[in-house]
């Protein structure tokens, strides 16, 4: 108890590390901090922490779950890039930004909700998520840069919806995806 941040790349290659419990007096986690722990499943993200660095969770590849609290406002570049197995991600109405490649070779993930609250979403952040098969979004949303965010493998375009119009600016294409539904509300 005592600790309020968890330092950039504290527990960084620590490939054994399976599990952790992270104390509620921690208020941001530090880029890097778990990157690369294969072997780490799952982990609960403590209620009081609003940041949370850029390629925190990089290449944990044996993760799971995350619980990510109210209180994260942004998910940062690259913070869950190379979660293989990681299926399903419940973003909380707090973000308003996900970073550039946050979800990219997350091969696992199946679906994916991005709240109203969410206005930016950075380049290719779903690149490689070859399972991807339901993205649900609103028009509600100010500004979602979706322009250049690849869906299903490299060179995937997307739609973007930008000011609460749908627009076909770029070619909308989805290769390597058998079944893909996007789904405005």
């Amino acid at each position: 108890e005592g600790v309020t941040s968890i330092g950039i790349y504290a527990f960084n290659y620590c490939r054994d590390l399976v599990s952790i419990e992270i104390p509620e007096s921690v208020t941001s986690i530090g880029q890097g901090a778990f990157q690369e722990c294969k072997s780490l499943a799952s982990i609960k993200i403590p209620d009081g922490v609003t940041s949370i660095g850029d390629g925190t969770f990089r290449g944990c590849k044996g993760l799971t779950e995350v619980i990510i609290p109210n209180s994260v406002m942004s998910i940062g570049q690259g913070v869950f890039d190379g979660c293989a197995r990681l299926t399903s991600i419940e973003i909380p109405h707090s973000v308003t930004r996900i970073g550039k490649r946050a979800f990219a070779c997350c091969f696992a993930l199946e679906s994916i909700e991005i709240p109203d609250s969410v206005t930016s979403i950075g380049d290719w952040a779903f690149s490689g998520c070859n399972s991807l098969r339901y993205v649900t979004l609103s028009t509600t949303s100010t500004r979602l840069g979706l322009r250049s965010t690849n869906i299903g493998s490299e060179g995937d375009k997307v739609l973007g919806v930008i000011s609460h119009t749908v627009a076909y600016k770029y070619p909308f294409f989805i290769r390597h995806i058998a079944v893909f539904t996007l789904l405005i509300s």
